[in-house]
């Protein structure tokens, strides 16, 4: 069996090389999503973005771009289930991650003090990591948004003073607006980890983290089972989470994180074990 076939397709590489390369985010200029991609991919790149997660998956699928960058899990909010669920839709895989310290602000215009606000805009996400900065302001209207530099620009283009954001501080820059108040975040140290991915099977040489995903026949010890594969190879597993599976009720699709390399054999002896006793065995990435 050569290399390449034990290691399911996926090609090792030194480095990865982004100067020049297409790499789209969600959102607009300011969004993390867009910082999180520079800072991995670096400013060589030639960022644009697109109004949905779903959009920049499909940008990879259809060759319009060539990594993309996706918010997958929020220190203090959690899991973000739309794209768990995007990863299994489209056969993008991960080539890397990076974590964003995300301070929110409070932005408005110039001219607008915290006494003139009666409406909030924002993504549901940092509506939801700013909730005790909220409800200290009952009185103000919550409005979702489909990113937070979109909320911000929104505050500029009404130019109303009632009106505000909770967006990254680097958005009143951007957008001309005034930050009316800073980190009003409920977790002081709130961070988000996104996912770097792209349409070919690469991962670097010297990658310590493996995603894979799996479904399980709806019996007793299915999990158990599946996990022993883990165990028997000392592999250490740092994250599991499960999706409920779409058109099946109450069965789950599972997705872990183990450390390892694809190139080692505790690895594949393991990869191999899960896959026979697995339903729709995938790997994600190597990163």
């Amino acid at each position: 069996m050569s290399e390449r076939q034990e290691m399911y397709g996926f090609a090792p590489v030194e480095e990865f090389d982004f100067r020049g390369k297409r790499v789209v985010f969600q959102g607009v200029e300011g969004a993390y999503s867009q910082q999180a991609l520079l800072q991995f991919c670096g400013m060589e790149a030639k960022s644009f973005h697109v109004d949905s997660w779903r959009d920049a998956m499909e940008a990879i699928a259809g060759k319009k771009a060539d990594y993309a960058a996706l918010p997958l899990e929020n220190s203090s909010a959690g899991i973000v289930s739309e794209n768990y669920d995007l990863l299994m839709e489209y056969d993008n895989c991960i080539i890397g991650e990076q974590i964003i310290k995300t301070n929110h602000c409070l932005v408005g215009l110039k001219d607008a003090s915290l006494s003139d606000i009666t409406d909030v805009y924002s993504h549901p996400q940092a509506l939801m990591q700013c909730s005790k900065y909220l409800e200290a302001h009952e009185e103000w209207e919550k409005h979702s948004r489909k990113n937070t530099a979109g909320a911000a620009r929104k505050v500029r283009e009404e130019n109303d003073k009632s009106r505000a954001a909770i967006a990254a501080g680097i958005t009143a820059d951007i957008y001309d607006l005034k930050i009316l108040a800073e980190n009003i975040e409920n977790n002081t140290s709130n961070s988000t980890r996104f996912i770097i991915v792209t349409g070919e099977k690469k991962f670097r040489r010297a990658s310590e983290k493996l995603s894979i995903c799996f479904e399980l026949p709806h019996k007793s010890g299915a999990l158990y089972h599946a996990l022993s594969h883990l165990i028997y190879n000392n592999l250490n597993m740092n994250r599991i989470e499960s999706r409920p599976v779409q058109g099946r009720t109450w069965e789950y699709r599972f997705f872990i994180d183990i450390e390892g390399n694809l190139a080692d054999a505790a690895v594949q002896k393991a990869l191999s074990g899960l896959k026979e006793g697995t339903e729709a065995f995938r790997i994600l990435g190597n990163y």
